[in-house]
């Protein structure tokens, strides 16, 4: 939920209509950050923060010690039916719920190591012994603690003696930061010109599947799935608040919680005490405002929160000195939308503290810029005039009334303290807090155009199911500087791939996320480097793609592959429709008008648009249909219906279209559930054709199928087949991932197995 939730949207809505056309047309024409808000601070009444506290009852976040009771019992269920990482989720919910020096905090614990002694990860089993024993656990129950323990030691011995690794688990890794560690790398460098903005080129030759760039979030937010849920499966009953880190993105099974309320966790007490110090002291308890009011308006509190009073305050003086209010450089601007020119001069120099080069356009700005700097995130365009006037008021507004509720909370983090008074003791002025809420404001604007998804693959983990299903999801919402500057291409020369769960040098305020930008294509010197703001032309029609990029990032794409879209469309009767097939005679389908014909001049097939779209429609109700069934272990009756949908979609469909592709994934897993290892791997190679032929033959896409391949010919022991794939394989993920991903460790698994075995 980026945006606020519906309810408060709504009341602000309201809002906004209640002012009248003489206050409407008096906001509308501020383009000032601090006098907008001011202006939306001063419509913030009681009744207001009464709705927003109303609304926020949906979104609980305090200590229960009544749902503690119900998260442990429910994970004794699963403990019993041997599903313990469920039960290690359940009772981490246990424990983020019960108060400190409980019993039912103890007992939570003590509970949760049992579930982590049986999935072998002794050494942090030990830590939840200490826990629980630190948090008062039963004496007459101690005895089956201590004896977990030795066992736990024991087995460490008989690991580190046999010499074999220790059962996997996510641990925070370790990460020195160095001087110059987030400027740009040797290879590229930072160019402007009024139609672009800022923007990278590769200043030397770069092959495919280089590191191009790495750089470090500023700041990020998890994503909460809080009444998100969709589907059945047990596997939702936890969303990625459950499972990884809020501080530095870890995954996770052994939670430590946070002490003020039950929604925050940490994969270690030093997680816990840097996200206090830098943030969480003040957004603890708004935990519930936050939620209800979304992740740009969160993100951008804690960017503010983090980047301190002495930061912003220079990045307000940079931008007074120079006279340009910092909203001129930001590469997510890529046509300036008829603004001839800026007083850019001196901008970028001032970025490194004083330079004294002088701006000029299209020179290399790369010394003058550094990507950890709060500069470069202050910097961003916040397209003040043009978000819709309507939207530009729910900001200011949420902004508003939510700086009104973090006074109530308590003193401001010490970042945010720069005097003291006289009589001792660190205070704040109103003057530093209206400075944190337009600078909130103005990230929260940024936001919109800028903030990152951080995905992750993640494992669908039903122990009903011989099958688990895989699929990226979004973690988290980042803002990367560095990333910012790439432009935009509807089919890009770079991938991106995330680093997660990463320390930093005591005191940095850099977060546990990184970003590697890699080439997925040869790239020569002098080429610009694009990323893909999320419209691919893979996945959308240029239309659609045009109204997405302008809606939310306010400019009309002019790539190479929307030239090309449109060139091919312009002045033609008739379009093609991939992947649409003839009834009669098999030939493809083309558009026209609201009809799709036959290609062949011969065929008078014809099909309407609605008549085609009910039965797409129906093509896809079935493939849900059939997927729930597999979810449900209804095997026989998920076959019947993707053998009915296949018979139907061949009638109407090439074998390349996506539609195709994702029914003969389907089925594929249908087969392996069933044991039937040959059968699934026939099915996924037409699926394998079609994701080939809609998301191209470098695709990460691809190599994500081959990989699923690769897994099927390996269970049914066709060696052959395997190794053939696995090049393949490797080598689309390698262009795309980080080579310590779980993909390319168990393809290299399988082919040392597969080596072993002649």
């Amino acid at each position: 939920m980026d945006l606020p939730c519906p309810e408060w949207t709504q009341h602000v809505e309201q809002k906004w209509t209640d002012l009248g056309s003489a206050r409407s047309w008096s906001f509308s024409l501020l383009t000032d950050i601090d006098e907008i808000l001011q202006f939306a601070q001063s419509r913030v009444q009681q009744e207001d923060l009464e709705a927003l506290a109303s609304i926020c009852e949906k979104y609980p976040v305090k200590k229960s010690a009544e749902c503690s009771v119900k998260f442990r019992e429910q994970g004794n269920l699963s403990f019993k039916v041997k599903d313990y990482t469920s039960a290690a989720l359940y009772y981490s919910k246990g424990v983020c719920h019960a108060g400190k020096k409980t019993e039912q905090l103890s007992l939570c614990y003590a509970n949760r190591s049992a579930a982590l002694f049986h999935l072998g990860h002794y050494s942090k089993c030990m830590e939840d012994i200490q826990r629980a024993l630190d948090e008062g656990y039963p004496n007459h129950l101690q005895c089956k603690l201590l004896d977990r323990r030795t066992q736990c030691v024991n087995r460490l011995k008989e690991q580190e003696q046999s010499k074999e690794p220790p059962s996997k688990h996510h641990t925070p890794q370790t990460a020195e930061e160095k001087e110059g560690d987030n400027c740009l790398p040797t290879g590229v460098s930072v160019h402007f010109t009024p139609e672009k903005g800022r923007y990278l080129l590769a200043t030397e030759n770069k092959a495919a599947g280089d590191i191009v760039v790495k750089d470090q979030a500023f700041s990020f937010v998890l994503i909460p799935t809080i009444g998100q849920h969709t589907r059945t499966s047990k596997a939702c009953l936890f969303g990625t608040q459950h499972r990884y880190c809020h501080h530095c993105l870890c995954q996770t099974l052994s939670a430590v919680p946070c002490l003020g309320c039950s929604y925050v966790q940490y994969c270690g007490q030093r997680c816990s005490d840097e996200a206090w110090k830098q943030y969480h002291c003040w957004e603890c308890p708004a935990g519930s405002e936050l939620l209800a009011l979304g992740v740009l308006a969160h993100l951008a509190f804690r960017v503010t929160l983090k980047a301190g009073l002495k930061e912003v305050q220079k990045a307000r003086e940079v931008s007074d000195v120079s006279g340009i209010a910092l909203v001129s450089c930001d590469s997510r601007d890529a046509k300036f939308h008829g603004q001839s020119s800026y007083p850019l001069e001196g901008f970028l120099s001032d970025l490194s503290e004083g330079g004294s080069s002088r701006f000029s356009e299209c020179s290399d700005h790369s010394s003058s810029y550094r990507g950890r700097s709060y500069l470069g995130v202050y910097s961003l365009l916040p397209h003040v005039v043009n978000h819709p006037l309507s939207l530009r008021f729910l900001l200011a507004f949420t902004i508003a009334v939510l700086h009104q509720r973090l006074k109530e909370v308590g003193p401001l983090p010490e970042t945010w303290t720069c005097h003291e008074p006289e009589g001792g003791g660190k205070a704040h002025s109103g003057v530093e807090q209206n400075i944190l809420g337009a600078t909130a404001l103005r990230h929260m604007m940024q936001l919109r155009c800028n903030a990152q998804a951080v995905t992750a693959m993640s494992i669908k983990e039903d122990k009903n199911l011989v099958v688990q299903s895989s699929g990226e999801v979004r973690i988290a919402t980042a803002i990367f500087p560095i990333l910012s500057l790439l432009n935009h291409s509807c089919r890009p020369n770079t991938t991106i791939s995330f680093g997660l769960g990463l320390h930093f040098t005591p005191g940095s305020s850099a977060s546990g996320v990184t970003v590697t930008i890699r080439a997925c294509k040869d790239l020569a010197a002098g080429q610009e480097l694009l990323h893909c703001y999320g419209p691919h032309c893979s996945r959308m029609d240029v239309r659609k793609r045009q109204h997405q990029l302008l809606e939310q990032y306010f400019f009309n794409c002019h790539c190479e592959a929307c030239e090309l879209e449109q060139a091919a469309g312009t002045g033609k009767l008739a379009t093609s429709s991939p992947g649409l097939k003839c009834e009669k005679c098999g030939s493809s389908l083309q558009a026209r008008a609201d009809v799709h014909v036959c290609s062949q001049s011969s065929c008078d097939y014809q099909i309407s648009d609605i008549a085609l779209q009910r039965r797409m429609q129906l093509l896809q109700h079935r493939l849900h249909q059939a997927l729930e069934f597999l979810e449900n272990n209804r095997v026989d009756e998920a076959l019947r219906i993707l053998k009915e949908a296949a018979i139907q979609a061949d009638s109407i469909l090439m074998k390349t279209h996506p539609v195709q592709g994702e029914l003969a994934d389907a089925t594929a897993r249908v087969y392996a559930t069933m044991g039937d290892w040959r059968k699934a791997a026939s099915h996924l190679k037409h699926s394998v054709h079609a994701v080939r032929s809609q998301y191209g033959e470098d695709s990460v896409e691809l190599g994500r199928q081959l990989f699923k391949l690769t897994q099927l010919h390996f269970n049914g022991r066709d060696r052959q087949s395997a190794l053939q794939v696995i090049p393949r394989a490797r080598h689309l993920l390698s262009l795309h991932c980080d080579p310590h991903c779980e993909e390319l460790q168990e393809l290299q698994e399988m082919e040392s197995c597969l080596h072993g075995a002649v």
